[in-house]
């Protein structure tokens, strides 16, 4: 594993400097799209689909960020994000049971995942059987993976998390790809425990980078290669304690969400660049609030109902926002194609 950690750790080293070297206004809104990234795309990886603009607001509330309007975050968009910040803003601080428990109960504060009550803040019982990855139609299941029994669970997460907190023997990058494989292998809760086993890695990179800031999401990435990750999680966890295959793959994935930072810095100056030119113009909240969505990740086309949707306010108010915005030329109409007329940001 030598020289694929060596290129790995040169890499991570090299983009944390590049990052530290911005100034403060452009580092904080890297930091929180990337944190917004990790949350939502982790989440998305099990099915669970998250508000971006929710999640966006709760970081940067929790973080003390500006982005102007937040928007209302629920339950679930609060434990997910709660999580994550625990695990890389709290990185030095020791992993124990109760921790993990609290960032259980965040994620499932109905006590339900689905229409399913579950054991919430507390280890599994097998109370309904054994705990199964599977897929496939009821009557023709294929279980992927089995986990220990729950029986032998307080001593396999005592052995785990007494590792996970000891002086490091072995490259923190190697321990955050053993602590995500070795967690969602004894797979401790009725759910989550992905998510769960994400969050752990997560700490333990950042315990690699000794920061708390974060300028790459691991999440997005394995979200982007999910059929490989799965894949290799099973082929791992029916094989025998030889883990190179994981290792690999981990630090190769990691390799490939450094490309993804670059992405993410790209938006940043372009946000800074927008708002640097546009300084001195008057826009009001709502056109403010759409123009930083279409600053960065917007998905689809930009219409007068999407904005009156997410803006929360009348079709006309919209328009009349919209067609502000055209006059001054900082959108344009897209070339007609279907029954709505759609716009896009000028370019420049």
């Amino acid at each position: 594993m030598a020289a694929p950690l060596a290129a790995v750790r040169h890499r991570q080293g090299r983009l944390i400097g590049r990052m530290e070297a911005l100034g403060f206004p452009l580092r904080s809104e890297a930091v929180l799209q990337t944190l917004a990234q990790e949350v939502v795309t982790s989440s998305e990886i099990e099915g669970e689909f998250l508000d971006p603009d929710q999640v966006r607001s709760s970081i940067a509330r929790r973080l003390g960020i500006d982005i102007g309007g937040l928007t209302p975050a629920d339950r679930h968009v609060e434990g997910a994000v709660e999580m994550m910040l625990d695990a890389t803003q709290k990185y030095e601080q020791p992993l124990d049971e109760e921790r993990l428990f609290a960032w259980h109960a965040a994620l499932f504060p109905a006590g339900r995942s689905g229409m399913r009550r579950i054991k919430v803040g507390a280890w599994r019982d097998d109370s309904s059987g054994p705990m199964q990855v599977v897929s496939g139609p009821v009557g023709r299941e294929r279980v992927h993976y089995q986990a220990p029994p729950a029986s032998q669970l307080d001593q396999e997460m005592k052995t785990f998390i007494a590792w996970f907190n000891s002086e490091p023997s072995l490259d923190p990058v190697l321990k955050a790809a053993v602590a995500h494989l070795w967690l969602v292998t004894i797979h401790p809760f009725d759910d989550g425990n992905g998510r769960i086993a994400r969050a752990v890695a997560e700490m333990a990179l950042a315990r690699s980078e000794q920061t708390s800031q974060r300028f790459y999401s691991m999440s997005a990435q394995i979200r982007e290669e999910k059929g490989a990750y799965y894949d290799v999680l099973e082929s791992t966890q029916k094989g025998d304690l030889d883990i190179t295959l994981w290792l690999r793959w981990f630090l190769g994935c990691l390799d490939r969400a450094f490309d993804g930072a670059e992405k993410i810095l790209a938006n940043v100056f372009k946000k800074a660049r927008f708002w640097e030119k546009h300084a001195g113009a008057a826009f009001n909240q709502r056109q403010r609030g759409m123009l930083n969505r279409l600053l960065a990740d917007f998905e689809g086309k930009l219409t007068s109902s999407k904005w009156a949707k997410l803006e929360k306010c009348s079709q006309d108010t919209a328009l009349r926002d919209i067609d502000d915005l055209v006059a001054r030329g900082i959108l344009v109409k897209e070339a007609p194609g279907g029954r709505s007329t759609s716009y896009r940001l000028a370019e420049g």
